[in-house]
């Protein structure tokens, strides 16, 4: 009996010293830990050592854990989670080396996060404003253009929702809004299928209204901006009759 007592007390001194030593690995040894794990892609593992390292409050290893959190839930492409993170990491160390990328990854978050043209654009609007402030902040980072590019594909899907809610009236017959937003993206002056579309819509809409002059000058932009159109042949020969 003793001598299983005697195996039992050295069997529970084993784990409580193997539990003890694991508690007490240094925060160099978990962040390497964390590194290698995130070397190999296992950003989930990765992912809750380098949270409970950024939870020790170690100025240098807190700042630099709290990142990688960030790094973690994006190349996961939790683009929410790893938003909140880079907004937590800029809150907390605002004149840290690596401020720049957290402002940066918000917005490519906030452009993943974004919906389709014809669902809510709140998530493109403030991807919009998260490039911006970038561009104003570090006007000569090297990411200036694709922080640029970025912001043109976000305007154009806001024309993209534009001209869908214009066409959404049109089929409502709602003449009146539906030319109010095609003669908006008309107005912008670019040369694209949007500008296209609008104009054969505006130019369309004008007749149905009566308005022969406004909707002359649709069809007659249309067809010197894209004269192999489908839109431009349609509407030629609709123009030729009433002109008989």
């Amino acid at each position: 009996m003793r001598k299983y007592i005697f195996l039992l007390l050295i069997t529970v001194f084993c784990l409580v010293s193997c539990s003890s030593n694991k508690t007490q690995l240094s925060t160099e040894a978990k962040l390497k830990n964390a590194d290698e794990l995130f070397a190999k892609k296992k950003y989930s593992r990765a992912a809750v050592i380098y949270e409970e390292i950024s939870f020790e409050r170690k100025s240098a290893a807190t700042a630099y854990a709290t990142m990688k959190v960030a790094d973690c839930y994006f190349n996961m492409n939790k683009f929410s989670d790893a938003r909140a993170k880079y907004q937590q990491f800029i809150n907390s160390f605002p004149d840290h080396e690596n401020v720049a990328d957290a402002y940066f990854r918000i917005g490519v978050c906030l452009f993943e996060e974004s919906l389709p043209p014809q669902y809510d654009q709140t998530e493109t609007i403030k991807c919009i404003e998260a490039f911006q402030t970038f561009i104003d902040r570090y006007p000569n980072d090297p990411r200036y253009v694709q922080a640029v590019d970025y912001i043109h594909k976000c305007q154009y899907k806001l024309l993209e929702k534009q001209y869908l809610t214009g066409y959404i009236y049109y089929k409502m017959k709602d003449y009146s809004s539906a030319l109010m937003y095609f003669d908006e993206i008309v107005s912008l002056g670019n040369n694209d299928e949007l500008d296209r579309q609008s104009l054969y819509y505006s130019a369309k809409l004008h007749l149905h209204q009566k308005n022969y002059d406004k909707a002359k000058a649709s069809y007659e932009r249309l067809k010197n901006r894209y004269p192999d159109s489908k839109e431009a042949k349609s509407l030629t020969k609709k123009f030729a009759k009433l002109e008989k």
